[in-house]
């Protein structure tokens, strides 16, 4: 059995033209915020909601569809803790710029990106880090290890989030066996990653959050099918 989770590629694509699974993590541990110091908690009425990466000072990367049905004015970004509620810096979002081309004509999320702007700057040290980039042209070969991250549920069945943030190992997919395992839903802006055997997965509030390699930003966490035993997840990469 094998756990897949789907990325939205950025490596190819600009933002102007250009984004795991439906939110949690499954099967990880917890981690320390120094261990993903560009993670964010974005919060919608100071309760979380998504995740999110810190690309710049004043610019979080997430998944367009965590901004769905909801306005700059209800939204927040909470860095430099690893407690989901609680500590860090907590700062208002004064921008939202979807993917332009973001859609759910499918069913699922395609362009499935968003950039947050701040109200105010972050201060950066080391619990609250900038996240490298990828390259125009940047590949990985299947089997790397990525390292996913968030607060989703931890368990199928769980209501409650857990309190401190998760992290996960991974390993990037072959695309032929991506777009077998998810026949016509799979675009050219995605990829997979999964674990032989399944029991590690990103779930329920995870939606948004890095998929990370190497310590370079390859992937947004975006949607999954929790009916598939053998697929739990979905999500992409910029």
């Amino acid at each position: 059995m094998r756990l897949l989770l789907v990325l939205t590629s950025l490596l190819s694509h600009s933002f102007a033209s250009a984004t795991v699974s439906d939110g949690r993590i499954v099967g990880g541990h917890d981690i320390t915020i120094e261990e993903a110091p560009y993670q964010i908690s974005l919060q919608d009425n100071d309760a979380h909601s998504c995740g999110g990466s810190i690309i710049s000072p004043s610019y979080i990367i997430t998944a367009a569809h965590c901004t769905q049905g909801t306005t700059e004015d209800q939204l927040s970004v909470r860095a430099g803790t690893s407690i989901r509620e609680d500590g860090g810096q907590v700062i208002e979002v004064k921008k939202i710029y979807n993917h332009p081309k973001y859609n759910t004509e499918n069913g699922v999320p395609d362009y499935d990106i968003a950039i947050l702007e701040l109200s105010t700057n972050l201060e950066l040290g080391f619990q609250v880090a900038v996240i490298s980039l990828p390259s125009q042209n940047q590949e990985w070969p299947a089997g790397t290890d990525a390292f996913i991250t968030g607060w989703g549920l931890l368990h199928e069945g769980d209501n409650t989030l857990p309190v401190n943030l998760q992290g996960a190992t991974v390993q990037l997919t072959d695309e032929n066996v991506c777009a077998e395992s998810y026949s016509g839903l799979i675009t050219e802006r995605m990829f997979c990653a999964g674990v032989d055997g399944g029991g590690v997965d990103s779930c329920q509030s995870d939606s948004g959050g890095p998929l990370q390699v190497d310590g370079i930003l390859a992937g947004i966490v975006s949607y999954g099918f929790d009916f598939i035993n053998e697929i739990t997840g979905l999500g992409g990469r910029w």
